[in-house]
């Protein structure tokens, strides 16, 4: 599988507010500097100005433009080729065509719509996929529904599903799934696990609103002592006994093996 090489905490940023950029990419792994959602419709030339300015890493920048299908795509897609950025968020992705209308790009598909969901497969797919998100907000919505969560924080249903369906077929392509940003800022317990079972379920990265997030993420996301400590001696018991063996009373085989690589490879990059 694909490594996503921008690291685990990824924090959006408002193209119009330029001031904020280098701010944005001291604290997170990878900046997405956002002409969507973010901006206001007023402030949307203002955005692409800033973003043709913007001197950020291009390694470990994302830019999120807005979808094909709207008035803004071709002006944000031209002052895109102004930059040195090669890494382009497709919100409302639907299909491997809209994608494909940014064939020079590398591409994170955001799947967030009924059809985005359904199409996930084909999308991942995509020769210039290079991951998926998924966004709970705008699927319930394109659902006709209110709310994503219940009232203690945890996702509907629906939600879950919408989540499992791009993880699998991002990694069923050998792409990089990114999970949904987490929208209530002051709770950080809440943010923690989150990102804790985003770690454990696959997603190779968590996406994120607020600066003060990036170290929760990253915390998460980073093994503990107790886990390397585990993965250490499943490794070194695998030496010593080919194939199938037991440790503390478990079967070890190889997937368990591959589970422990990641996590020696995930405490080398984050420690």
């Amino acid at each position: 599988m694909n490594e996503f090489m921008m690291g685990p905490a990824i924090l959006f940023c408002p193209g119009d507010r330029p001031e904020r950029f280098a701010k944005a990419a001291d604290r997170a792994d990878a900046v997405i500097i956002d002409l969507e959602d973010a901006v206001a419709q007023d402030q949307k030339e203002a955005a692409r100005r800033a973003l043709r300015e913007s001197e950020l890493h291009p390694a470990r920048t994302i830019v999120r433009v807005n979808p094909v299908d709207s008035v803004h795509f071709a002006e944000d897609f031209n002052a895109l080729k102004g930059t040195t950025y090669s890494t382009v968020m497709l919100p409302k992705a639907q299909s491997p065509e809209d994608c494909a209308q940014l064939a020079d790009y590398s591409v994170v598909a955001l799947c967030e719509t009924a059809a985005g969901v359904a199409n996930a497969a084909q999308i991942a797919a995509a020769p210039n996929v290079v991951a998926l998100m998924w966004g709970a907000e705008d699927l319930i919505a394109s659902l006709g529904g209110t709310s994503s969560r219940h009232g203690d924080g945890s996702y509907r249903q629906v939600a879950r599903f919408a989540r499992s369906h791009v993880l699998i077929h991002a990694a069923a392509q050998g792409k990089a799934a990114i999970d949904s940003v987490y929208l209530d800022i002051p709770d950080t317990d809440g943010l923690f696990l989150e990102a804790q079972d985003a770690k454990a379920s696959g997603f190779a990265a968590k996406a994120s609103i607020h600066p003060s997030q990036m170290q929760i993420i990253r915390r998460a996301y980073a093994p503990t002592a107790a886990e390397v400590e585990l993965a250490e001696r499943v490794l070194d018991e695998a030496k010593r006994h080919p194939g199938v063996f037991s440790l503390d009373g478990k079967m070890v085989d190889e997937p368990l093996l591959r589970q422990a690589r990641a996590t020696l490879a995930r405490a080398a990059k984050l420690g």
